[in-house]
């Protein structure tokens, strides 16, 4: 579903992104492990053109997105859930979940399986996004990108300042998503033991660098999460 190719990215005369080439297939879920620093969030922002890449593709599908916008990416079937989440706080959740139908046709409504996952979002559709808990939101932001129907989902370390009950939840979501086979799914971790649980492939990148990658029932015996404590 996505292919990145010999990607590199620059901050000022620093070389952040180093010939980044992976696959994201569609019906799994790729991990992207590192310690704080070494550029995933990045590498996301990269991919969903927030900063514009400085050599290398990214296709999504047939289409070649290097160049595209962000919206056009959004509109290609790219979800994004950013580190943080990002909701709209003044905004009730049923006005968040709305906001990612923007690129659907006027009729559309929010998919009913957001509300099977996150049966949470239901009960508080009239809240708004900025009084809801800390996992509340992070089911909120998730919900939003889900609206438009992605074929891609991106998810930026969703278990950052997350009680342990919502982590669990949000940990069957993205499983039954990539279970469907209609999505691929790229997830950004820093918590290993629940990169693990949901790796079909896995990334790990340092200095702007992969260095390792392989399958996700092989992480353990790979050192893994050794190599992520040096």
């Amino acid at each position: 579903m996505l292919t990145v190719s010999n990607l590199n990215q620059y901050y000022g005369g620093s070389h952040i992104l180093r010939d980044l080439s992976f696959e994201v297939p569609t019906g799994k879920v790729t991990t992207l492990l590192g310690r704080n620093g070494v550029g995933k969030t990045t590498l996301l922002k990269t991919l969903m053109g927030l900063v514009p890449a400085k050599t290398g593709t990214v296709r999504f599908g047939e289409a070649d997105l290097t160049r595209s916008p962000s919206h056009a990416r959004v509109r290609a079937g790219i979800g994004y859930v950013p580190q943080g989440r990002e909701i709209f706080p003044r905004l009730t959740v049923a006005e968040n979940l709305e906001m990612g139908l923007a690129v659907k046709p006027a009729s559309a409504q929010v998919p009913e399986r957001i509300f099977e996952m996150f049966p949470v979002l239901r009960q508080m559709m009239k809240r708004r996004g900025g009084d809801l808990s800390g996992g509340q939101q992070q089911q909120l932001a998730i919900g939003r990108a889900l609206a438009a129907g992605p074929k891609l989902l991106i998810l930026d370390e969703p278990t950052e300042g997350i009680q342990p009950s919502i982590i669990k939840d949000i940990e069957r979501a993205i499983r039954a998503l990539a279970e469907s086979g209609e999505m691929a799914i790229l997830l950004v971790e820093q918590y290993y033991d629940f990169a693990r649980s949901l790796a079909d492939q896995y990334i790990v990148m340092e200095r702007g660098e992969i260095v390792m990658r392989g399958e996700g029932k092989n992480m353990d015996a790979d050192g893994v999460r050794e190599r992520l404590s040096v």
